[in-house]
This record gives C-alpha cells, sequence and structure tokens, in this order.
C-alpha cells in the first residue's frame, strides 16, 4: 500500500501544464541532461544533416554532438541542483533543445535531397 501511495503522490508532484515551465519539469530536464547526453551526437548528426545536407551535415554534426555532451551532461547537473529555484526565470531552459531526444521530433518529412518543385511544375 505504501508503494501505491509513494508512486501516486510522485504522480502528483511531477504532473504538471503542458509545456509549463515548473521545477519537476527542470528535474526531468536535469536527470535528462545528465543520464541522455550520449544523444547529442546522433541528435546534432540530424540537425545539421536536415540543415546542410548529408555531406556537409554528418561530420559537421558528429563533431558538434561531440562537443556538447558535457555541456549537456553539466548543465543537467546545474538544473538538477537549481530545480527548486526558479534560475532563471521562469524555470526557462538553458540549452536548446529542452532534452537532448528533441532533435529527431522533427514535423519536416523531407530530407535534404529532396528536390524542390517548381511553382509552375506541381
Amino acid at each position: 500500500m505504501a508503494r501505491w501511495l509513494t508512486l501516486t503522490v510522485l504522480m502528483l508532484l511531477l504532473a504538471s501544464p503542458a509545456g509549463a515551465q515548473t521545477a519537476p519539469r527542470k528535474v526531468l530536464r536535469g536527470l535528462a541532461g545528465m543520464t541522455t547526453s550520449f544523444l547529442e551526437v546522433p541528435g546534432n548528426m540530424v540537425a545539421e544533416t536536415r540543415a546542410r545536407g548529408y555531406g556537409e551535415g554528418i561530420p559537421l554534426g558528429f563533431a558538434k554532438g561531440l562537443g556538447m555532451i558535457i555541456p549537456r551532461t553539466l548543465v543537467g547537473v546545474w538544473e538538477f541542483v537549481s530545480a527548486p529555484f526558479p534560475v532563471p526565470a521562469g524555470y526557462e531552459p538553458i540549452l536548446s533543445p529542452e532534452f537532448p531526444w528533441s532533435y529527431f521530433q522533427s514535423g519536416r518529412t523531407e530530407t535534404p535531397m529532396t528536390p524542390k518543385r517548381s511553382k509552375r511544375h506541381p
């Protein structure tokens, strides 16, 4: 019974309005940054490939991803430790994207190599 009560209390504490920046969300952001910072490498490869194409995106994204592992981890520690305090104002995220897996959640369906259609010939 105590286990269910603890689980219920935790869920109520961590529940927040969609998209709102709160202390519990900051704790989760910190945990995510500390434990999944390795996702910076494939995430930056995806982001750079979308922006620049495959030839430039893969090596540049790999380098940027390696460079972002340590900052993501350190910011994760900071956000976890400072979660009770609204620093920065309103619990806003320090890094963008907010979570390391956000690189993979894009509404873009075309790849950088997809040819653009002209307005004349649909």
